[in-house]
């Protein structure tokens, strides 16, 4: 992998930052797509069963920000940290996942543990490869949750229906998927041993 100067992939995070928060005022995320290359792969796990994986721009913008997004209008997921590695070219995000909607007690839903997304920067402020993770039961009993509270947004109880209906487009079986979640990369060795 390539290095790239520090400061590139601090502007590219930030183009990224700075999109991802008009997309969450626009409830649209289709931009984002945009920001990665004509081939790039995004994925992520979705428990023991199921992984999800889109391949080139098109489908990142059909399935990974259109409809893996449908029902999260409102949703915020506000970047904690981030981690730059300019040598390898990737940068690692760690993000919460907050609903808009509230308990009686004011406070936000909110998906609980780590939320993240680790990204390869591939030149002109463009991500190649993007894998994101989160905590699976934690987003499970969240969305329980918010159902038995009768806290689901419309958009929120179509998009739990259509999930249950079946496997949708993106969505593989563990290890069946066209690019796997860990290919391209290679165990890291310190020391150069």
């Amino acid at each position: 992998m390539p290095s790239y100067p520090r400061s590139e992939l601090e502007s590219t995070m930030q183009r990224w930052l700075d999109l991802n928060k008009q997309c969450e005022e626009r409830l649209d995320w289709l931009p984002l797509a945009d920001m990665f290359t004509e081939d790039a792969t995004y994925g992520w796990n979705v428990g023991p069963n199921d992984e999800f994986m889109a391949v080139g721009r098109d489908q990142i913008r059909e399935y990974a920000v259109g409809l893996e997004m449908e029902g999260l209008g409102g949703w915020t997921y506000p970047y904690m940290r981030i981690l730059i590695d300019e040598v390898q070219g990737e940068i690692l995000g760690l993000w919460k996942q907050i609903a808009d909607a509230t308990r009686p007690d004011g406070s936000h839903y909110e998906i609980a543990g780590l939320g993240g997304s680790w990204f390869r920067y591939g030149g002109n402020h463009q991500w190649s490869w993007q894998r994101d993770f989160f905590d699976v039961g934690n987003a499970t009993a969240a969305y329980i949750e918010m159902i038995q509270a009768d806290a689901l947004s419309p958009g929120m109880t179509a998009r739990i229906e259509k999930m249950s209906s079946g496997r949708q487009p993106g969505h593989y079986p563990v290890g069946k998927a066209p690019v796997g979640l860990w290919d391209g990369v290679e165990p890291t060795v310190l020391g150069g041993n």
